[in-house]
């Protein structure tokens, strides 16, 4: 049998352009045999590695200066069982392949995310999320996943099999194992009615609980400097596909005109809020409405190079967060921030280290982008928000840049010392280990440092 070669000089950066490594070998392995190789041959060397997918997350979470593997080539769609709308897939398949698959067997996943350009692996690994009182993240989907362990043994995980290890490899970091079949739990093919209409912060904070109960899905977006946010609630309908759409103002205005005027504040800060008002007034207030396939209304356009960071919070501590982060930015106007701030709504579960373990949870995201590959200053909001976060018991989202020690999250998770268990128990060696895990898991400082742009 042939032995997969890894390559040479082949350099990872994520989408952001934030962080990037060159893992001394890059593997793009096809079956499961070829994983199994690229274990012996790193546990023999007594090589670290790290399993790679899109690239979407925004920090150092995929990042290894030894091996990486990429299942960008693993994706096949194994199985798809129409009458109990489940499909199992191989882990690279990305959302965005998927989306296009199950409308075909009149399937459809049941909530998802901003974007599908990730694969499913990452999806569950970080705990990635939706909106909606009712849903809780991607990985309360899961059914069944296969694992193969530092070992290469081949593990089975599911609530009727091996429950303890499911709940810890669901959302695991990519720290237990090389997830390489997932099982995931669909529904029947829906379109989704989409209504957008704009409001002010307090008015949708003293009616957020209606909001909630009368949407499957709802969210908004708050633009510092206004009291202003654009509400979101998309419900599923058996109407017919209606869209409208404006090349000139979604993208000539809503993309190149306002990376160009981001670009020009980063010479000239003080006019940031006029264009924060500007495009709340003229672009973003305006009222929506339209009716599209399910997963066509959840993604939507990111824009332009960014870095983003998101916690969660209890879900009654909603208001406290808003509130407070809009006094910072009211007080503190030598620092000026992006638009905008999106709020997302998710469930309670049981998985270990999801942040809605056994709590309902309001996740609140900042952003600031990065113009041309321009950097802006993002310090003091970043580090204003971290702190206002952890006054009200929030948690980092996993994929995220951020700065909590194992410490912290000790007194954050009730089950993180049983995951941390269980780590060790499947990976004795760290096999599985890199720079971001030894900061928030093991709590050392690691000697490589992957941030492309050193203030990180």
């Amino acid at each position: 049998m042939a032995v997969l070669k890894g390559q040479t000089g082949r350099k990872f950066t994520n989408w952001a352009k934030t962080y990037s490594c060159e893992p001394e070998l890059y593997f793009e392995p096809t079956t499961t045999e070829e994983i199994r190789q690229i274990l012996d041959e790193a546990r023999r060397l007594v090589k670290h590695v790290k399993v790679c997918g899109f690239g979407h997350s925004p920090s150092d979470i995929a990042c290894t200066s030894d091996y990486m593997i990429s299942m960008a080539n693993y994706k096949q769609v194994l199985e798809v069982d129409q009458k109990n709308c489940t499909v199992t897939v191989q882990s690279g398949i990305l959302l965005t392949d998927l989306n296009e698959v199950l409308p075909k067997h009149n399937i459809a996943l049941s909530n998802l995310g901003a974007v599908s350009e990730l694969s499913v692996a990452g999806v569950i690994s970080t705990g990635t999320h939706g909106t909606g009182k009712n849903f809780g993240i991607f990985a309360t989907h899961v059914l069944e996943l296969t694992m193969m362990t530092a070992s290469g043994e081949v593990l089975r995980l599911s609530r009727q099999e091996n429950e303890d290890l499911f709940l810890a490899a669901v959302v695991s970091l990519g720290s237990l194992g090389i997830i390489l079949t997932v099982k995931i739990q669909c529904e029947p093919a829906f379109n989704l009615h989409n209504v957008q209409f704009s409001c002010s912060l307090g008015k949708v904070l003293s009616n957020l609980d209606d909001h909630l109960d009368n949407n499957e899905h709802f969210k908004f977006f708050w633009y510092p400097y206004t009291d202003g946010v654009v509400a979101i609630q998309q419900n599923r309908t058996t109407k017919p596909v209606q869209t409208s759409s404006s090349w000139v103002w979604d993208y000539f205005v809503g993309y190149y005109m306002l990376e160009f005027l981001l670009w020009l504040s980063t010479f000239c800060s003080a006019i940031l809020p006029y264009i924060n008002k500007f495009y709340y007034k003229y672009i973003y207030a305006a009222p929506v409405e339209e009716v599209n396939r399910s997963d066509k209304v959840f993604n939507f356009e990111c824009l332009f190079k960014q870095y983003v960071t998101e916690w969660s919070v209890p879900r009654n501590k909603t208001a406290n967060v808003l509130l407070s982060l809009q006094e910072w930015v009211k007080s503190h106007p030598e620092h000026k921030v992006h638009f905008p701030v999106e709020v997302r709504f998710v469930r309670s579960d049981d998985i270990y280290l999801s942040p809605c373990y056994q709590q309902d949870n309001c996740y609140i995201n900042i952003i600031s982008y990065r113009p041309y590959g321009k950097d802006t200053p993002k310090d003091a909001w970043w580090d204003a928000y971290e702190s206002i976060m952890l006054k009200f018991g929030g948690k980092p989202h996993w994929a995220k840049a951020h700065k909590v020690t194992p410490e912290q999250f000790q007194k954050l998770y009730p089950k993180f010392s049983e995951f941390c268990a269980i780590r060790e128990q499947l990976d004795p060696q760290g096999m599985f280990l890199n720079p971001y895990l030894e900061r928030h898991i093991l709590g050392k400082t690691p000697q490589t440092e992957f941030a492309v742009d050193s203030r990180l």
